[in-house]
C-alpha cells in the first residue's frame, strides 16, 4: 500500500472496500472538523486523524471500519469493542463502525472530547 515513494494514501486505504466503509469515513471526518481543523495522514495500517497530535486513528476493514479514540477515561458503553488503559490517565478505546449512521451525536461527543485532548 504505497503512494508517492513509500508513502500510503488515503485512497489505497478504501480500495476493495465496501461503500459504506467511505461513507463512515467521511462522516467521521465530517464530525471531527466541525470541532476544528484536522489532519487526514496516511499510515501503512491506518489512518490518524490529528491537531497538534493524532486523537483518533481508523484501520479498514472489508465491510467496516474500526475507530480508536483516545480518551482521559474509560467510557461504559457497549459500543466499545476493546479498551487499553495506557496510563493512569489514558485510554485507547475501539469502536466498529459499518454504517455513516453511526457516526451519531453520541461519537461526536466522544470525538470532541479526543480532538480537545490533541490540542
Amino acid at each position: 500500500m504505497t503512494g508517492r515513494g513509500s508513502e500510503p494514501t488515503i485512497e489505497q486505504h478504501f480500495a476493495g472496500r465496501a461503500p459504506a466503509v467511505r461513507a463512515t469515513y467521511d462522516r467521521i471526518v465530517l464530525a471531527a472538523s466541525r470541532f476544528g481543523e484536522v489532519r487526514q495522514e496516511a499510515k501503512k495500517t491506518s489512518i490518524h486523524l490529528a491537531r497538534r497530535t493524532a486523537f483518533a486513528g481508523i484501520a479498514t476493514r472489508r465491510d467496516a471500519l474500526i475507530l480508536t479514540l483516545k480518551s482521559t477515561a474509560d467510557i461504559n458503553s457497549p459500543r466499545i469493542i476493546r479498551r487499553a488503559q495506557a496510563s493512569a490517565n489514558r485510554w485507547y478505546l475501539e469502536i466498529r463502525l459499518d454504517d455513516p449512521a453511526q457516526v451519531d451525536r453520541e461519537l461526536s461527543a466522544w470525538l470532541r472530547r479526543a480532538a480537545e485532548l490533541a490540542d
